[in-house]
């Protein structure tokens, strides 16, 4: 682990079914939750249809600008998963069957009806591609160059992301700390700004809220140092306070 940089990453989220409304994700916090356990930051984010073009051109750009790319989606048994073959396109690539991957699912579903045409597209793979476990569901993961190649389901994507931890290399994670107050931002504004270029190396998040008649917001503070985390907690406190508003450690 290097505190030297800052390692980031994107995330495509991919599937016809999130764009139309019938599937919540929930793969974005999760993910967005572990990679900062491992010091590095998801910086954006692209939810993209079931469409070969689109997840090529998502691919090649988000693969460049970021140390890592996850994506997440389209890896299953039908013809509508193509995240594969849309990876192996942009990487100028051929799609194979990795050995590893198929007996992996041909011993998973030996007492499930054994495998056939649809349950072998799962073990398909960009040439040249590494595995990531799956204990959960036995179709594997795939990881090639800076690429994580991850299911749709939640809970699988969860068991690939506790078989990739402490592999990655990352920076200093992201700390926090949230202050919350019946303030409204029009009237804290100078406040949060002055509060943040005063503490070189913090960021300052405003996320108002409406609640029983009534403005609100919690203030989150992230840095990658406690001790300057700590002294930004206490000046906007302080400002906040000196402002005549009564401030909830934690949020509200």
């Amino acid at each position: 682990m290097s505190y030297d940089r800052i390692y980031t990453a994107a995330l495509i989220v991919i599937g016809d079914e999130i764009l139309s409304g019938r599937t919540q994700d929930k793969n974005i916090a999760q993910i967005a939750s572990w990679l900062n356990v491992q010091g590095i930051r998801l910086g954006e984010v692209r939810v993209v249809a079931d469409d070969m073009g689109a997840i090529v051109e998502a691919v090649n750009i988000l693969r460049e600008r970021n140390d890592y790319l996850f994506t997440t989606g389209g890896i299953g048994p039908t013809h509508d998963d193509i995240t594969v073959d849309a990876i192996s396109q942009a990487l100028g690539v051929d799609v194979v069957v990795h050995p590893t991957a198929r007996a992996v699912l041909e011993k998973y579903y030996l007492d499930k009806g054994g495998i056939n045409e649809g349950r072998l597209r799962m073990a398909r793979v960009p040439d040249g591609a590494d595995l990531i476990e799956n204990k959960r569901s036995g179709a594997p993961g795939i990881k090639v160059g800076n690429i994580f190649i991850m299911a749709g389901v939640p809970a699988i994507t969860a068991g690939m992301l506790d078989a990739l931890t402490g592999t990655l290399e990352g920076g200093a994670p992201l700390l926090s700390a949230t202050l919350g107050a019946w303030a409204p931002e029009s009237e804290i504004a100078d406040i949060l700004r002055e509060c943040e270029k005063a503490n070189e190396g913090c960021a300052i998040g405003s996320y108002p809220f409406f609640r029983s008649g009534t403005v609100g917001g919690n203030f989150v503070i992230r840095s990658t140092d406690e001790g300057q985390l700590e002294t930004c907690r206490v000046a906007l406190k302080a400002g906040l306070e000196e402002a005549g508003y009564e401030v909830t450690e934690g949020g509200l």
